[in-house]
């Protein structure tokens, strides 16, 4: 009977294949690997978690293979990078997992239409994720005496290194500690990166259901374990879609995810006289910074971002800057429509701030006074207020905007915890708002500081999570210190657990209001210190996470002392900024600071959705449109 079976089995894996992968795990441990240590096995299976919970597999398949390049090739045996390239297996059936190759061409040799083919004497590192109870009694006795953390609900990494044999047998081996070191930094890295994949609805053949993703890459900040540092505590590791040379970054002051086929323009340029819409407000040149109208003002033909008042200028641009951004920009405005929040029905664009506030019929009214410039004679801070909270609105009808009320029926097995929300749908939809109500475009300030505390800073979310007070640090503030009734709305997420001091310092903090404190509700109170951070922070309570929005952070110079301080003290902190180039720049100056990008940019989910633009370019700008960290 046995030999029928493994017969009939032969013979179906001849005709179907073994599908992807190369079956379970081997009997290799990780206590076996010399020198290594209990504490970074507990980091290893931590980071695998880690992984596992944002689910690759929902959307990559074998066929999408990931370029990984961590810290120097001199910094690994053979001065070249261990397993350069990698893809995830089980998203179409088979294991679960993701394996790592020796090269590209090793990679693409192995994997078949609808299995991995066996290829003699290719060595290739596997990562698999297998259920305890199917798992040898060496590696269950090492997770029950380590009380090492678990994939998903029943799940655990094996480790191993695969060789193919001539005769088709696979060899197995344990992992050497270098390439466990390797890995480590790729599962801290991938999980970071991989939900940034935009898919290419273009990109790909119409016969293949496998998602086409566009080219992409990013380089994120790995902190490695103390073991490991050898006086580096950061390394630099960049994954690219799809691997190669054709997506290194060659201009490195870009710092950005976009691959070097948009950066750099070809040689000769047909400069064109495209018009801007003259709909648009008065723009200013981005050579000579001439205040242009709208209707008079030119961009560039080829990415058609950048404007100028005359073609003169534009030349001149060109030769001495422009050249090497024209494709970045180029990329950034084609990925303007992935920026688009189409789900609201009002008006989402305020190039003319007051004629948009007219057309709501809020203008000069509460809170969106600090939406135009008619009150920028008054300072932040010191708005007259008439009375309650439909003032403060603008006047809007009750439907439209949040009442001061607590959210019903939000309970986590049995009991009340902070709401956690996945973006403005959700929200709308829990407030019972309708979506023609512009409160968003306020409301994003403290809902991205709730955010940040709830779901990018996981040591914030567990102090809240435990009901403990959690203390943040908000540098320069401006309008948002009239905006504390929105800012009342965190409490009510906060759905009776846990305690938020905001200490929002400044130079913009009105001298009156410098050391007062608002009790905006009783888990939110917000402190006001009038001066630079840098200075006052010696005076303040030890912060848990520090935040910057809309910082602009290349544009002030004072931010320099404010990063330095930053670095040394070693605190989390998020930054948001308004536009893609603004970000690039921003990754320039916190690297040029010595802080290390741990939080990658990704687009807010609680950005406002009203676009905007920069005085000198189309390039689409949101309030607090995208976030990074430092130091997470």
């Amino acid at each position: 009977m046995d030999l029928h079976l493994k017969s009939l089995f032969d013979r179906f894996q001849e005709q179907f294949g073994s599908g992807p992968g190369l079956g379970p795990g081997s009997g290799t441990c990780l206590m076996k690997v010399e020198g290594i240590s209990s504490n970074f096995i507990k980091l290893l299976f931590k980071a695998s978690a880690a992984l596992y919970r944002t689910e690759p597999w929902r959307r990559l398949r074998p066929g999408h293979l990931f370029g990984v390049r961590v810290g120097k090739d001199s910094d690994w045996s053979g001065k070249k990078q261990p397993f350069p390239c990698s893809q995830f297996i089980g998203g179409d059936g088979g294991d679960i997992g993701f394996y790592m190759f020796r090269s590209e061409n090793d990679a693409k040799k192995m994997t078949g239409s609808r299995e991995t083919i066996r290829v003699p004497n290719v060595e290739l590192l596997r990562v698999t994720y297998e259920l305890e109870t199917l798992m040898f009694p060496s590696n269950r006795k090492m997770i029950k005496s380590l009380s090492l953390e678990a994939s998903g609900n029943d799940r655990f990494p094996v480790i191993d290194v695969t060789r193919c044999t001539s005769s088709g047998e696979l060899q197995f081996r344990n992992p050497t500690l270098e390439e466990l070191k390797f890995v480590y930094a790729f599962m801290r890295a991938i999980s970071l990166v991989h939900p940034l994949l935009q898919a290419d609805k273009e990109g790909g053949p119409n016969w293949t259901k496998l998602i086409s993703f566009g080219p992409f890459i990013e380089t994120v900040d790995i902190q490695w374990p103390p073991e490991m540092a050898r006086g580096h505590e950061l390394v630099a590791v960049t994954i690219s879609h799809p691997p190669g040379q054709a997506y290194e970054e060659k201009i490195s002051s870009t710092a950005s995810s976009t691959p070097t086929k948009y950066a750099e323009p070809p040689d000769e340029v047909t400069f064109m006289d495209i018009r801007v819409n003259s709909n648009s407000s008065s723009r200013h040149c981005a050579m000579c910074e001439k205040e242009v109208n709208g209707d008079q003002s030119l961009c560039c033909g080829r990415c058609r971002a950048v404007v100028y008042c005359t073609s003169l200028c534009q030349k001149q641009h060109w030769k001495e800057s422009h050249k090497s951004m024209c494709g970045l920009y180029k990329a950034m405005m084609e990925r303007e429509e992935e920026l688009v929040m189409k789900i609201f029905m009002f008006p989402c664009s305020a190039a003319q701030p007051c004629k948009w506030l007219e057309s709501l019929g809020i203008h000069q009214k509460g809170m969106w006074r600090r939406k135009c410039s008619c009150y920028s004679h008054c300072p932040f801070g010191l708005l007259p207020v008439k009375g309650g909270l439909w003032d403060s609105w603008g006047g809007l009808d009750d439907e439209e905007y949040p009442g001061d009320l607590p959210f019903h029926n939000q309970l986590r097995d049995g009991i009340s915890s902070p709401i956690l929300l996945s973006g403005w749908s959700e929200y709308y939809n829990l407030r019972s708002l309708p979506l023609s109500s512009p409160v968003a475009d306020i409301l994003s300030h403290p809902l991205t500081v709730y955010h940040i505390l709830t779901a990018l800073s996981i040591n914030t979310k567990n102090l809240l999570l435990k009901g403990k007070e959690v203390i943040l640090h908000y540098l320069g503030p401006e309008g948002e210190m009239d905006w504390m009734p929105a800012f009342s709305e965190i409490s009510h997420l906060l759905n009776g657990l846990g305690n938020i001091q905001i200490i929002m310092v400044g130079p913009e903090v009105p001298t009156n209001l410098s050391g007062t404190t608002s009790g905006i509700s009783s888990r939110v109170r917000v402190n006001l210190v009038r001066g630079v951070y840098q200075e006052e922070a010696t005076y303040l309570p030890s912060p848990h996470v520090i935040v910057g929005l809309n910082c602009a952070l290349d544009r002030y110079s004072s931010w320099g002392g404010a990063l330095d301080l930053i670095k040394a003290i070693g605190i989390p902190a998020f930054f948001t900024e308004q536009s893609e180039i603004l970000c690039a720049n921003a990754k320039q100056v916190l690297r040029g600071a010595g802080l290390h990008i741990t939080h990658p940019v990704t687009p807010n989910p609680f950005r406002s959705p009203v676009k905007n633009h920069d005085s000198s370019t189309n390039l689409p700008s949101y309030s607090n449109g995208f976030v990074l960290g430092v130091n997470a």
